[in-house]
């Protein structure tokens, strides 16, 4: 077998396949270039989620002429000279892989000017370099990425849409405004201003990125312990998110996602979090660049500690120790109108980790207060307005006068689908779907015996102010009435949203939902759905959105929860299951205004309930439970030892 040498324009295609998978890792590997080159203020600019064009803007150091050409070449970096600099790595690049590879699979652009000299552009189209020309820059350098796999369609046909491809890249600007808190950032979508940092501080850069009310959720920490130095933000007891993309963690700088330190956190807020809640921080770790080793994986989002027990141990004693308000918090929270900025007054070197100083000695907003023994407090949240419930009186009405007998119907949400997924063809003499047919047969036979002619039952009262009793033939039936009007009224409720019959309920006080870049996306995939089920959402600046109605029949409910469950299932399902999700919220309504236990009805309205049932006895109530229960005359019998 013949072994080849590999040419630049092949192996540079290979390369990008793990550096430049997609559009947000080219603003990765671009921005941290910027950051390297001592920048102070950084613009990013995407157009069609990136894929279209990428363009990143520095006032860093600038590329001299007679090193352009240089800089496209695979394995060129400035930032390493030998191999033992591999075990100190200081900057956030050093392999020098990233521009070669993005321009092997796109048009790209470098125009750069240094302070001393004069501005040059050098192109380059599919790893293929131009000429370098003189151009006209300030100091600094611009990085311009068109068409992004242009010369590679199988890759690109594996991107996401620009939506969800623009959702990550702007996650990716959120991180580098919290990682690099000193520096200001420019971020536009499409011409379009997401986000804006001035470079004044963690604080500044957190309420930039998540809104202003966070900082009065969160304790501010910075501590030192064995050698290691945790600081940042934490939210308090109470303050929990519905995913993992709000927590963020930093080692030595460089933005990572670690196991150790994840379930050091996980577990500090173990007695505090119900199931599927997950903790709020931003989280900065210093520690000896030789005790860690981040060339772990081409992307360089994971790092190997030298020891993870250490390193485990340190985080939780510190989350746990503020979280619990022991005698050590004192020593880590940093105390209320007193930033860190205080304690730590030198501006990071260019290259260098930003200190966790850099925050503004003037909190723009205070935070919670923290004492001994007994934790934070949460600051109110924001609550859905008081919205009007139907009261039992109105249930009754409903039951007695308008409820409408309903059938079995299909799902009338089924649950969006994420791909197209074709089967094979099932030849014409076989049918894959006989025994499926022949289940939903025999289901409806059984309910068919399970039906009654409404007229043949007769009432005979109640039992215990809960169960309806009544008799044909030689059988009793108790009927719980709670769970047959819940099952009516929830039926009622699902007809209205299948036929497309939704009232729309305006709200006092719209509803906004401030979620972060990801969750954005997320809600912004699925507008069209809401809107069909009857939510007046629509975007309301940044990430936020703005709920201005409802459907008429789930006035009352949480909005909050509800926005909080659908966001719960960003990171599994990438698609909101509306159907599960509004069925649930039908059936807790439908649940809260339907006659309870304990509530004596009067006859007419017991048998009024029968006939919306239209008889149908093998019923249950939208969770699952059996709406009646029979019993015959020969087990009444035999319960008197009648007979044997």
């Amino acid at each position: 077998m013949k072994i080849n040498i590999l040419s630049p324009e092949v192996y540079n295609r290979i390369a990008a396949g793990e550096v430049v998978d997609r559009p947000y890792s080219v603003v990765k590997e671009l921005v941290e270039n910027a950051i390297d080159a001592g920048a102070d203020a950084i613009t990013i600019e995407i157009e069609g989620g990136g894929k279209k064009r990428v363009r990143v803007a520095d006032n860093g150091s600038g590329i001299p002429k007679e090193e352009l050409r240089a800089a496209y070449h695979p394995h060129a970096t400035s930032k390493l000279s030998s191999a033992e600099d591999l075990f100190s790595v200081r900057t956030l690049g050093f392999r020098g892989e990233a521009l070669a590879s993005i321009a092997s699979v796109s048009r790209m652009s470098i125009c750069s000017k240094t302070a001393d000299g004069e501005a040059w552009e050098l192109k380059a189209e599919g790893g293929v370099l131009g000429e370098i020309v003189p151009s006209a820059s300030a100091d600094g350098t611009t990085v311009t990425v068109d068409d992004l796999f242009f010369n590679t369609p199988a890759r690109l046909k594996f991107l996401k849409s620009d939506a969800q491809e623009e959702g990550d890249v702007s996650a990716m600007a959120a991180r580098f405004i919290l990682s690099r808190p000193h520096i200001s950032f420019t971020y536009r979508i499409n011409g379009k201003v997401r986000y804006r940092s001035f470079g004044d501080g963690l604080e500044s850069a957190l309420i930039n990125v998540y809104g202003p009310s966070i900082v009065q959720n969160c304790y501010e920490i910075s501590a030192e312990k064995n050698g290691i130095r945790l600081y940042g933000f934490i939210g308090n007891q109470n303050f929990a998110k519905p995913n993992r993309s709000y927590q963020t963690l930093f080692v030595n700088g460089r933005y990572v996602v670690n196991q150790t330190v994840s379930a050091a956190i996980a577990n500090a807020y173990g007695n505090y979090l119900m199931k599927r809640q997950f903790a709020f921080y931003v989280l900065f770790l210093d520690i000896a660049p030789e005790a860690v080793d981040v060339n772990v994986h081409p992307n360089k989002t994971d790092v190997r500690f030298r020891d993870n027990q250490v390193v485990y141990g340190n985080v939780y004693s510190i989350i746990s120790s503020v979280l619990d308000g022991n005698s050590r918090a004192l020593e880590y929270v940093v105390s209320r109108g007193t930033s860190s900025a205080e304690q730590e007054s030198a501006a990071p070197a260019p290259g260098e980790n930003a200190p966790a100083g850099q925050e503004n000695a003037a909190a723009p907003q205070e935070r919670g207060s923290f004492s001994i023994g007994q934790g934070g407090s949460a600051a109110p949240g924001r609550k859905a307005p008081p919205m009007r419930q139907m009261t039992a009186e109105e249930a009754r009405r409903e039951l007695a006068f308008d409820v409408t007998p309903m059938g079995i119907r299909r799902d009338p949400f089924p649950a969006p689908e994420v791909m197209e997924v074709r089967s094979p063809r099932v030849p014409p003499q076989e049918d894959a779907f006989e025994e499926n047919r022949r289940l939903l047969r025999e289901a409806e036979e059984k309910r068919g015996r399970e039906k009654l002619d409404p007229q043949a039952l007769v009432y005979k009262g109640e039992l215990f102010r809960t169960y309806l009793i009544y008799e044909a033939g030689d059988t009793a039936y108790l009927i719980d009435q709670h769970a047959a009007h819940e099952r009516m009224l929830y039926d009622k409720l699902q007809e209205k949203m299948e036929n497309g019959t939704i009232n729309v309920q305006p709200l006092l006080v719209p509803y906004i939902c401030n979620a972060n870049a990801q969750e954005f996306a997320f809600l912004q995939r699925s507008f069209g759905a809401l809107r069909a089920l009857g939510f007046e959402i629509e975007e309301f600046g940044g990430t936020s959105v703005k709920v201005s109605a409802l459907p008429a029949e789930l006035t009352g409910m949480d909005i909050g929860a509800f926005f909080s469950e659908v966001l719960s299932s960003m990171e599994t399902l990438r698609a909101i299951k509306l159907g599960e999700l509004l069925r649930d919220k039908l059936a807790g309504m439908a649940c809260k205004a339907a006659v309870k236990g304990g509530e004596r009805l009067t006859e007419e309205e017991a048998r009024a309930l029968v006939r919306a049932m239209d008889g149908d006895m093998g019923l249950r109530c939208p969770h699952g439970r059996p709406v009646c229960a029979r019993l015959t005359r020969a087990e009444l019998e035999k319960l008197f030892k009648r007979t044997v």
